[in-house]
C-alpha cells in the first residue's frame, strides 16, 4: 500500500486486487480508435458539468466507494479514447451519476463528485495489472484517470428500463441504442429530470 498526496486530497493506493477494478470493458475498451471530437459545447466550459460513469458492481460498487477512505477513489482502467477525452474535460466540482452496469437491473444508483482532474493512470504502466497497456510509457502514459468522491447513494436505483419511459430523456446518451461508453456526458436538463425522480422516490420512502 502506498499513499499519494496531492494538495488537500489523499489517495490510498492498494494492490491490483483492490483498486484497479473499474470495469471499463462495458464499452469495448480494447478499441484504440483515434479520438473523436467532444460533443460538449465550449460555452459550458466554465460551468459545472454533469457526467455518468459506469462500474460493474461485482468489481466496484457504490457501496465499495462508500467504504473507501474519505469515500474517495481514482477511476482507473479506462481504455477508450472518447471516454478518456470526456474525463479530460472534467473539473473538480463536476457532478457524476454512478451507474451499475451488468447488474440486475442496470441502474443509476447515486451521485459522486470529481475531486481531482485527470492524471496518468498508473495501472497502464504495470505489467502485473490486467489494465496494463504496453504502448504506455512514463513519458507518454496515454491513459488517464480522475478522482471521485461519493456524495449520496439513492434510496433505490433508477433502472435503465424505467428511464427509457421518462419524457425528456429520449436523447440521453445512456439510452441511445448501441451506447457502451463507460464515461459519458449528461445534459443539464437530463440531470435535473433524473434528480427529480430520485427525490420523489426518497419522499415516498420517508412516508412509508
Amino acid at each position: 500500500m502506498y499513499i499519494i498526496k496531492s494538495e488537500d486530497l489523499v489517495t490510498i493506493c492498494k494492490p491490483e486486487s483492490s483498486l484497479d477494478h473499474k470495469k471499463n470493458g462495458v464499452e469495448g475498451e480494447g478499441r484504440t480508435d483515434e479520438p473523436r471530437k467532444s460533443i460538449l459545447s465550449q460555452e459550458r466550459k466554465n460551468q459545472v458539468k454533469h457526467w455518468l460513469m459506469k462500474s460493474e458492481p461485482e468489481s466496484f460498487s457504490i457501496d465499495d466507494l462508500a467504504k473507501m477512505p474519505g469515500k474517495t477513489t481514482f477511476w482507473d482502467g479506462v481504455r477508450n479514447y472518447q471516454a478518456r477525452n470526456f474525463m479530460r474535460e472534467m473539473e473538480p466540482g463536476d457532478q457524476v451519476f454512478f451507474y451499475h452496469s451488468n447488474a440486475d437491473p442496470p441502474s443509476i444508483v447515486g451521485i459522486a463528485e470529481v475531486v481531482k482532474k485527470t492524471y496518468p493512470d498508473h495501472t497502464a504502466l504495470d505489467p502485473r495489472n490486467h489494465h496494463y497497456y504496453p504502448k504506455s510509457t512514463p513519458a507518454n502514459p496515454i491513459w488517464e484517470m480522475v478522482d471521485i468522491r461519493l456524495i449520496r447513494k439513492f434510496d433505490q436505483g433508477l433502472s435503465l428500463n424505467r428511464l427509457r419511459d421518462v419524457p425528456g430523456l429520449e436523447k440521453m446518451e445512456l439510452l441511445r441504442k448501441g451506447s457502451r461508453l463507460s464515461v459519458q456526458p449528461v445534459k443539464p436538463q437530463e440531470w435535473k429530470i433524473i434528480l427529480r425522480i430520485a427525490e420523489k422516490d426518497s419522499r415516498k420512502n420517508i412516508q412509508k
